[in-house]
């Protein structure tokens, strides 16, 4: 799952949602300002006492997330001991489970140091949320069934620019081969009659809204008219950037920050009918799915780490910076409630907007309820890695450059 709801605002806090579109004009190369330099993540080692909730979370709850991390391929090697000593321990074992963590793993803080003269340390982290969205829909167009789920278009070429430069290991440019020369794929406004991508059709749905929400979330179930349920889950995408459409209603004054929330947004769009192609088209990005059995009703979708990820226990991280399938503890709170939300959780998922080590992502599960509360998480919260204690600490990608 690749595209989440906190996207709508384009992944920033509300107090700089005006000040990141600023438009600067360019100056000579000789009188710009140097870059700023990112900040760099550093891990702190701390007493398990010290993680906010821990003795109180019910670990049982965890356990099936963190052995599907541990049967991940991509796990790496340092943690083959301590998986095999998990897959031992009794499912609904708590106890057992709790030792296991304490005496195999130890906890780091994350936090990052800035590089300017500053030098401030963080260790506050933006926690949003997401889920998995159901939607109603055919495998034919008509009625009220009207918009389509497209899946990857034959001629979109996508090229690992680290293939060609290893400097630019973990980039990607998509577009379309025209003649000798690869071209930007078009974006969605081109794209909104249909005619470039017929034929790619995986089911047509009845709202467009859903059809749009579904594109942030990455994946997500359609039930068919028969009956029949189909999940779709991220493919690819046309290679034009995300354009948050909460900060093109705010720019233009139809919302102030505090309602640009997944609801807000809805409601929004609902109202004005006329004005949802405009609104959509103000993302150029468009994403592609493709279809996968559904099986086990139960299970979730798979993130990035290709296991399926479990309510309320898997995390979005940035994996240039943590650890992908590590198990985290989060402490932030409810978006709903504000009650302390402190819990085990496992680094299974990435997001087009989860940059850096202070950012995360907390899958809520399936539905509308889940879809509220992803919708309206947007809280500060603290990261704690846990890692095996015989093992060296994993190295971001930035400190390496």
């Amino acid at each position: 799952m690749r595209h989440r709801i906190h996207q709508l605002l384009g992944g920033v806090v509300p107090g700089l949602l005006l000040a990141g579109c600023t438009t600067v004009p360019l100056q000579p190369a000789a009188t710009m300002p140097p870059a700023a330099l990112p900040p760099v993540v550093r891990f702190e080692a701390v007493g398990w006492e010290t993680l906010p909730g821990w003795s109180e979370d019910d670990l049982t709850q965890a356990w099936p997330a963190l052995l599907a991390s541990c049967s991940a391929p991509r796990m790496p090697p340092a943690w083959g001991e301590f998986c095999r000593a998990a897959s031992q321990v009794q499912p609904r074992n708590g106890v057992a489970q709790r030792a296991l963590l304490v005496s195999k793993l130890r906890a780091w803080r994350v936090v990052t140091d800035s590089q300017d003269t500053k030098r401030e340390t963080r260790d506050t982290a933006l926690i949003t949320g997401y889920y998995e969205p159901v939607l109603k829909g055919s495998r034919k167009r008509g009625g009220a069934f009207q918009t389509p789920l497209y899946a990857v278009p034959d001629d979109l070429v996508s090229v690992e620019l680290g293939d060609l430069y290893p400097a630019l290991k973990g980039e990607r440019i998509r577009g379309r081969l025209q003649g000798k020369r690869i071209t930007p794929y078009p974006e969605r406004a081109q794209l909104v009659d249909g005619k470039v991508l017929a034929g790619r059709e995986i089911a047509w749905v009845d709202s467009a809204i859903d059809a749009f929400f579904l594109q942030i979330q990455g994946s997500g179930r359609v039930t068919l008219a028969d009956g029949s349920t189909l999940r779709v889950a991220f493919a690819d995408v046309n290679g034009h950037p995300y354009r948050a459409i909460g900060r093109y209603l705010v720019e233009r004054g139809e919302l102030t920050v505090e309602q640009a929330t997944a609801p807000g947004l809805r409601q929004w769009l609902a109202e004005h009918p006329e004005r949802q192609t405009e609104v959509f088209n103000s993302n150029p990005s468009v994403v592609f799915f493709r279809e996968e059995k559904l099986g086990d009703a139960s299970v979730g979708p798979r993130g990035a780490l290709a296991v399926p990820l479990t309510a309320g226990r898997s995390l979005a991280i940035d994996p240039r910076q943590l650890p992908l399938g590590a198990p985290f503890f989060l402490a932030t709170s409810h978006p709903s409630t504000g009650a302390p939300l402190q819990r085990l959780m496992l680094a299974q998922d990435t997001g087009g907007a989860i940059r850096g080590a202070l950012r995360a992502d907390l899958f809520w599960g399936l539905g509308a309820e889940a879809g509220d509360a992803a919708g309206r998480m947007r809280q500060d919260g603290l990261l704690w890695l846990l890692w095996p204690a015989n093992q060296p600490l994993p190295t971001p990608e930035q400190e390496a450059r």
